[in-house]
């Protein structure tokens, strides 16, 4: 079912946003050469408390972290450990938190030390991804056009959308209806005021092709090419959209 936010909802939702936002920059802070990942959970858990907040991944179907931190051609759930940050890696950092029951999902994409061109382009082009599906987010617009934005400017760029993970509602629950997906799936579904939702492009550099890791969590590009990864949680509005994780 999908869930229709009141105004105190949204306000609620505005602040959990807000303390995303700075939990985020804290982390930043810390990238760098010969960081463990682990290092950097421990700071995202010490830093979410510390405004009030809950780690929604902590636990979540067992995932024994506080963030998802995944490497180069990680696409999404690595799990911090003690693997050092090297030089040229990029370091994506999913970061659920909730405020007073409220979710909300972001997710950036660092460059560490000497990155490759192409490396450095992909990561900026799917943060460009991201802006090119959210212009579309208004009440009435069909989920479909969202994908169908952030797929045509990857594919553009001769880059690969991963199909096998999807955006979606957010609110109570870190997971909610609908799904968004990163591409057109062809559904009718339409947005509408008052929604709240997670769009989330997820580019390889490669080929589209992903597959889990022994752990059972991470999941990683078929032919070890980067992946690059860009998170909002957003609110549909009647003439448009409020992004509630900043830029």
């Amino acid at each position: 079912m999908i869930s229709i936010k009141s105004p105190r909802e949204i306000e609620l939702m505005r602040e959990a946003g807000k303390y995303n936002q700075l939990v985020m920059q804290e982390i930043a802070k810390n990238i760098q050469i010969g960081v463990t990942t682990k290092r950097l959970d421990e700071i995202a858990y010490k830093t979410i408390k510390k405004y009030g907040c809950e780690p929604s991944c902590l636990g979540y179907e067992g995932f024994p972290a506080s963030v998802c931190i995944s490497l180069n051609d990680e696409v999404v759930h690595g799990i911090p450990g003690n693997r050092k940050i090297k030089d040229g890696d990029i370091v994506s950092v999913d970061l659920v938190l909730s405020y007073r029951g409220y979710h909300a999902d972001a997710t950036r994409t660092f460059l560490v030390g000497n990155v490759p061109q192409e490396t450095k382009e992909l990561v900026e082009n799917t943060r460009l991804a991201f802006y090119e599906g959210v212009k579309v987010v208004k009440n009435g617009t069909r989920i479909r056009e969202i994908g169908a934005k952030i797929e045509k400017f990857a594919h553009h760029h001769n880059y690969a959308v991963v199909e096998d993970l999807v955006g979606h509602g957010i609110g109570t629950d870190m997971h909610e209806e609908p799904d968004v997906p990163n591409y057109d799936d062809g559904s009718n579904i339409r947005l509408k005021t008052g929604m709240v939702i997670a769009i989330e492009p997820m580019i390889n550099l490669g080929k589209k092709d992903v597959y889990v890791d022994d752990n059972d969590w991470t999941i990683k590009t078929w032919d070890g090419l980067p992946s690059a990864h860009y998170e909002n949680t957003v609110l549909v509005t009647d003439t448009g959209y409020e992004i509630l994780t900043g830029d």
